[in-house]
């Protein structure tokens, strides 16, 4: 099983009045973590990606590029509250679904693994990534290159209760 660790740092400001991290927060940490995760970082002035640059890191999606990625759905699932601290948390990310032209993103934020309750995830969640030609909005298949980088890190999607 191979996931991705992203440590995401929390900010003052996403805490709500009830003093844990805000839901919509909560979201923007996994924003955080999946751009750090598979937007291609600058090369270095000698043409290499920088140190500690994600092997997953490969699609060029920034502003300006031919390339656009769109959240189609995502759904979150709060197991139990984030409160403030300095010290990072971290963001697994695993493909849940790797498509024709989308995948799915799936996500459980924790401790670091050194924590004492590091098994029970604060929220787990999966989004539903869409490859769009930045141009035209019409759907862009997943190149080779994206889909070697992405294929390690296939599992069985997150698993969400459901309600009845």
């Amino acid at each position: 099983m191979a996931r991705l660790e992203v440590p995401v740092q929390l900010r003052w400001s996403d805490m709500d009045a009830y003093g844990h991290v805000n839901n919509v927060e909560m979201l923007r940490l996994l924003e955080e973590a999946r751009i750090e995760a598979f937007w291609s970082h600058p090369a270095g002035p000698d043409g290499t990606r920088p140190d500690g640059a994600w092997p997953t890191a490969v699609l060029d999606a920034g502003p300006g590029t031919g390339l656009a990625t769109l959240v189609a759905r995502q759904e979150i699932e709060y197991v139990r509250p984030l409160g403030y601290r300095r010290s990072p948390v971290v963001v697994e990310m695993w493909i849940g679904h790797l498509g024709g032209a989308s995948l799915d993103v799936c996500y459980e934020v924790r401790d670091a693994p050194a924590a004492a309750d590091a098994s029970a995830p604060y929220a787990r969640a999966v989004t539903t990534l869409v490859l769009v030609d930045a141009a035209t909005g019409a759907p862009q298949r997943i190149a080779a290159e994206q889909r070697t980088a992405w294929e390690p890190f296939v599992e069985e999607p997150v698993q969400l209760r459901r309600r009845r």
